[in-house]
């Protein structure tokens, strides 16, 4: 696997089918068009704005099927705020920029190899899964369910299985074949398609004390 630029949207140039002009597999950009197409057609997601959701792979550590396979980061605190406190004191979160100058308000992570060894089914799920976290009115901070668990509800099977109807009722829309047909395919079988895979790594958003 290799990496480009840090920029969140600084990719390689596309041909009129929105493939990358050279050789090898963008993750990012192919989840980026997954993404885009998933919140201009669910109407309980158009309230995602992907232009500000840097979307990003990490390396797993360990070749294991157990651990995390994708991550949402928020870049604000609660309701939004810049500014929070963690164990009593102020933090904000160190800001991430696209190319162009254009603030951040999430990173979206996968976890490679990790998450293309999820079956296909159980792939979409967590991309939705992680796309649901994102608070309803967009400002940076989760979507908060009531009680301690605020980020799953009461229940995370609960919570997945909602996801699971979202995908049903995605997939029923008929999406293009060509918008989610690498998620049939394992990582090694993605290689031996394309060969390198590459796309946007961006390190973990630090907390800086006000």
């Amino acid at each position: 696997m290799s990496q480009q630029s840090p920029h969140p949207n600084h990719g390689p140039r596309r041909d009129q089918s929105g493939t990358a002009s050279h050789p090898g597999f963008n993750f990012t950009d192919r989840m980026r068009l997954l993404c885009e197409h998933v919140v201009v057609t669910m109407p309980e997601f158009q309230h995602i704005r992907m232009d500000r959701v840097a979307v990003s792979f990490a390396q797993a550590r360990k070749p294991v099927m157990h651990g995390l396979q994708a991550t949402l980061t928020p870049l604000r605190f609660e309701g939004g705020s810049p500014t929070g406190k963690v164990r009593g004191r102020e933090y904000t979160v160190q800001p991430v920029y696209d190319r162009v100058g254009n603030e951040m308000l999430y990173v979206l992570n996968f976890y490679l190899p990790r998450f293309m060894q999820l079956p296909f089914r159980e792939k979409l799920i967590t991309v939705f899964h992680e796309l649901w976290h994102i608070n309803p009115t967009f400002n940076g901070d989760l979507r908060r369910h009531p009680g301690r668990c605020y980020a799953h509800s009461h229940s995370q099977a609960e919570y997945d299985e909602q996801m699971g109807q979202f995908v049903d009722a995605w997939l029923e829309t008929e999406p293009a074949e060509a918008l989610f047909d690498f998620l049939r395919l394992n990582f090694a079988n993605i290689q031996r398609r394309y060969g390198r895979v590459y796309g946007m790594k961006l390190p973990r958003p630090k907390l800086i004390r006000v």
